[in-house]
């Protein structure tokens, strides 16, 4: 199992600089590869872009480029180009966010997400190959067929012709749509007790394309907390958890919140939803059960982490990414060095 750095969005106490200082300490401590996040603020491309010009060997990833963002061509251009900067750095990581984010944000209809995606990424692997892009699907007809548009190929010669492809998937079905056209899987919320039934379905992706997990990405984001006092470290955790489960979504359609439903959390995740959105966002974060956070997260001590770690390795995690919830850059970098201690004495590090 390799380590790998999520660094999330921009925001205001998280700068790039600050961004700049944990990549850099992650690339020095061999850290496999760096995320970075899109919603509706920062685009990940850019910090990306930035990002490859100041390290060396870490790798560099969406998670993710937002399908509803961008036409599969501009994917294409953006990822190739970023692997071009980079030296062959790069690793595309796709999700379709979700409805509010997509028809609110960019106006993009959120219909038929899994036909979408299909569709989507069949059109940047042909782009990226530098194949003649000609497609006529569902959703993306390229060219349009009744104007004067050409079939193109892409302008430059990228450093690969395959630039490994992660989906951000939660449900069943996307989960067995990225095991059967992608290279990735990136997770959230992921609970060793819990990812035999979702790798399943990442399996039965696999078999539909006549591939084995050998190979295979699964990626999580895992929360990182540094600490002795290990409720306290769960604390730092609940209103992320909170968001998620409560917020990220209406009350109808919340990925998050189904998936701790399927966890087995039916009632707490009813609460957490129920306070968020009545805007009581303190007893949201409050409601989120402690056996939830330790389940998908690493919090405590460097022992602690450790034994955790060994139980992600076992569960099928290849990379795990770990998400810092610290106040500056220097326990940022400290929580760094504890993960790769961790990693060490955990013994099932690559």
């Amino acid at each position: 199992m390799r380590l790998g750095l999520n660094l999330g969005y921009q925001t205001a106490w998280s700068t790039p600089a600050h961004h700049l200082a944990l990549a850099r300490e992650a690339d020095r401590l061999g850290y496999s590869v760096v995320w970075a996040a899109e919603a509706y603020g920062s685009d990940s491309p850019s910090i990306l872009a930035w990002l490859a010009g100041q390290t060396e060997r870490i790798g560099l990833g969406s998670a993710v480029m937002q399908i509803p963002a961008r036409t599969p061509a501009a994917t294409a251009m953006t990822a190739t180009t970023l692997d071009a900067v980079s030296g062959g750095r790069f690793h595309l990581g796709l999700g379709v966010s979700g409805p509010q984010v997509s028809e609110g944000w960019h106006g993009v209809r959120f219909a038929k997400p899994l036909a979408r995606t299909r569709e989507y990424v069949d059109i940047v692997k042909l782009a990226v190959a530098r194949k003649q892009v000609e497609y006529a699907g569902e959703h993306y007809r390229l060219p349009l067929p009744d104007g004067p548009g050409k079939a193109l190929r892409l302008g430059f010669h990228p450093p690969r012709e395959h630039i490994p492809i992660y989906l951000a998937a939660v449900g069943p079905k996307n989960l067995e749509l990225a095991g059967e056209i992608a290279d990735g899987w990136l997770a959230v919320f992921l609970a060793p007790e819990f990812a035999a039934d979702q790798l399943a379905a990442v399996r039965a992706g696999r078999a539909t394309a006549g591939r084995d997990l050998a190979g295979f990405d699964v990626v999580p984001s895992v929360p990182l907390v540094v600490g002795d006092d290990v409720d306290a470290c769960a604390d730092l955790v609940r209103w992320y958890a909170a968001l998620y489960v409560g917020g990220m979504g209406s009350r109808k359609q919340n990925f998050y919140n189904d998936l701790a439903v399927r966890m087995g959390y039916g009632d707490a995740a009813r609460e957490v939803q129920d306070l968020y959105l009545d805007k009581r966002h303190r007893d949201a974060a409050a409601a989120v059960p402690r056996e939830f956070i330790d389940r998908t997260s690493l919090i405590g001590p460097k022992e602690r982490i450790a034994d955790r770690m060994r139980e992600f390795a076992a569960a099928g995690v290849t990379t795990l990414s770990v998400s810092l919830f610290v106040a500056d850059p220097e326990s940022g970098v400290a929580a760094l060095r504890t993960a790769a201690e961790a990693l060490e004495l955990a013994g099932v590090g690559e």
